[in-house]
C-alpha cells in the first residue's frame, strides 16, 4: 500500500525551493562553473557559543567597539586645523570651491567661518586636534586619525546608514552583523553584537545595528547600561528554574515541529534567541555589577551614562561579545556651535581617553578595534549669518574618523583636505575603503564575505572598497 505521507515528504525534501536537492545540485553546477561565488564563511547559526568559522587570514582584531557620535563631528573646528579658512574668516567662499558640491540649509552667501577654539599638537607625533580634547589628544600616540572621508549620502539618516551599514538605503546589514555572520561569538552567554545607547537615537533608529537580509540571530541587542540590561529578561515571580527550565524545553519542542514543517529559517533565531535569554539571566546582571572594578578604574571614565556604556564596551568585549556600538548624540551643530561643541567634547574626552588606557592596561588593546566615527562633517562657511549664534551645516565630502588598538598604526594621520576643509584630496577614503580595513583587521577579505540575497551575493562594500593599506601597523 503506497503511504502518501511518506511519499508527500519525501517530494517536498527533493523538490523545495526551501531545501530541495535540484537547487542544491544547480548551485554545485553554477559554482563549479564560476557563475556563483563560494560560500565566502561559514556563518554560526545561532547568538553566542564557539564561532564555528575561521578568518580568511591571521586577524589582527578579535573583537571592536565602535563609538558612533551622531550628528555629524565638525572637522574644521577638532581635527582638521585651516589657517587658509582662519584667515577668510567672514569672507564669501571663492567659486572654485562650490562647483559639484550640495548645499543643504545654508547658502552659497554665507561667509566662511574658522574654527571657534584653538588648536595644540598632541604627544610624540605631534599630531593636531582641538584644545577641547585634552585627554584624547593625550592619546594621541596610540591613534590613527584619517583626514579624508568621504562619501554621498547629505542627510542625518542615509549618512548614519551609509558609516553604519555600508549603504545609505534601509535594508543592509551593520557592521556588528557582518562580523558576527562572518566570525560568529565567543561568547556562549551574551550576544555578539551589543548596542548601548546614549540620548536621543540616530535618525534610522534601528537599522545602524539591525541585521538587513542576513539572519535574525545577528541583529544588535540594545542594552541598557544599568537596572536591567534587556527589559522583559527577569524570570516572573514564583518562576523556579526549574520550571523555567521546563517551559523552555516544551516551547523549543514546539519550535522545532513548526520548523519541520515550515523550513522557516526565523525559527531557528527564535529557538537560539530564547536559549540565549536564559543564559543571559544569570551573565547580564554580572555585567553590570561593577563591584569588582577599582575605584580609580570607574572614576577615570567618569559619571556619565556615556562614560558607564564605554566601562560595559571593555567589561562585554573581555567577555568573548565581537563587536560592540555605543552612541553619543550631541554633535548637529546647526546653530551655536561656538558655544555647543565645548559641551559636547567635555562629555566624551574623559571617557575615550580612559576606554583607550583601560585596554592597554588589562591586555585588551592589541586585540580589540576601537573605531571613532560620525555620519559626515560640516561645512567650513556657516548656517546663519551671525557669528556669534552660527553653526554649520552637513558636509560629507571631506570629514574625520580614527582608529585604535588591533593592527593599526600609532601616531599616524592619514589624508587631508583642501584649504577650506571642503573636500578630501589626499589618499581618500571612501565608506567602503573604510569597510574595507574594518573587516581586513578581524582576518576577512571583504570581497568574500558575502550572502546570496535575491540572486545577488551581496557584501558589506558593496561592489567597491580597497584595504587602506597606509593605515595597518
Amino acid at each position: 500500500m503506497i503511504d502518501f505521507d511518506e511519499l508527500r515528504t519525501r517530494r517536498r525534501f527533493l523538490t523545495s525551493a526551501a531545501g530541495g536537492l535540484g537547487v542544491a545540485a544547480l548551485a554545485s553546477l553554477l559554482r563549479d562553473d564560476g557563475l556563483l561565488a563560494q560560500e565566502a564563511v561559514t556563518p554560526n547559526p545561532a547568538p553566542g557559543g564557539r564561532a564555528l568559522a575561521v578568518p580568511h587570514f591571521e586577524p589582527k582584531a578579535r573583537a571592536g567597539i565602535f563609538i558612533f557620535l551622531i550628528g555629524g563631528i565638525s572637522q574644521v573646528d577638532l581635527f582638521d586645523r585651516k589657517p587658509v579658512l582662519q584667515r577668510l574668516h567672514g569672507q564669501r567662499i571663492p567659486d572654485s570651491f562650490r562647483q559639484g558640491v550640495r548645499l543643504g540649509q545654508t547658502n552659497y552667501n554665507a561667509p566662511l567661518m574658522g574654527a571657534r577654539h584653538g588648536f595644540r599638537r598632541y604627544g610624540r607625533c605631534g599630531m593636531e586636534m582641538s584644545e577641547l580634547l585634552p585627554n584624547f589628544g593625550a592619546c594621541a600616540d596610540d591613534i590613527t586619525l584619517i583626514r579624508s572621508m568621504h562619501h554621498e549620502a547629505f542627510d542625518h539618516a542615509p549618512g548614519e546608514l551609509e558609516i553604519c551599514c555600508g549603504k545609505d538605503i534601509p535594508g543592509r546589514p551593520s557592521i556588528g552583523s557582518w562580523l558576527t555572520y562572518g566570525l560568529g561569538s565567543e561568547s556562549r552567554d551574551l550576544p555578539g553584537y551589543v548596542v548601548l545607547l546614549n540620548g536621543r537615537s540616530p535618525k534610522a533608529r534601528s537599522l545602524i545595528w539591525g541585521n538587513g537580509f542576513l539572519p535574525a540571530t545577528h541583529q544588535g541587542v540594545l542594552f541598557r547600561n544599568q537596572g536591567s540590561p534587556i527589559l522583559n529578561l527577569q524570570t516572573p515571580r514564583g518562576v523556579t528554574p526549574q520550571l523555567h527550565r521546563a517551559q523552555l524545553d516544551a516551547i523549543r519542542r514546539l519550535n522545532e515541529i513548526h520548523q519541520e514543517e515550515t523550513r522557516d529559517p526565523r525559527t531557528s533565531a527564535q529557538i537560539a534567541a530564547y536559549e540565549l535569554a536564559f543564559r543571559m539571566q544569570s551573565a547580564a546582571p554580572e555585567l553590570l555589577d561593577l563591584s569588582s572594578e577599582t575605584r580609580a578604574t570607574i572614576q577615570s571614565y567618569g559619571s556619565s551614562d556615556f562614560a558607564r556604556s564605554l566601562l560595559l564596551a571593555r567589561r562585554l568585549v573581555e567577555r568573548g561579545v565581537r563587536f560592540v556600538t555605543v552612541t553619543h548624540h550631541e554633535w548637529d551643530h546647526h546653530d551655536g556651535i561656538a558655544a555647543g561643541l565645548p559641551t559636547a567634547c567635555r562629555q566624551i574626552d574623559q571617557p575615550i581617553a580612559a576606554l583607550l588606557q583601560d585596554l592597554k592596561r588589562r591586555g585588551l588593546f592589541d586585540s580589540t578595534l576601537v573605531v571613532g566615527g560620525t555620519e559626515f562633517g560640516r561645512t567650513a562657511i556657516t548656517q546663519g549669518n551671525n557669528m556669534d549664534r552660527a553653526g554649520r551645516d552637513h558636509h560629507p565630502h571631506g570629514f574625520t574618523v580614527w582608529l585604535a588598538g588591533a593592527g593599526v598604526k600609532r601616531g599616524f594621520t592619514l589624508g587631508a583636505t583642501d584649504e577650506l576643509s571642503w573636500r578630501a584630496v589626499e589618499d581618500r577614503v571612501h565608506t567602503h575603503d573604510f569597510h574595507a580595513t574594518l573587516l581586513h583587521l578581524f582576518g576577512i577579505d571583504h570581497r568574500r564575505l558575502t550572502f546570496r540575497h535575491q540572486g545577488l551575493d551581496m557584501r558589506l562594500t558593496d561592489v567597491a572598497g580597497n584595504v587602506v593599506e597606509k593605515v595597518l601597523a
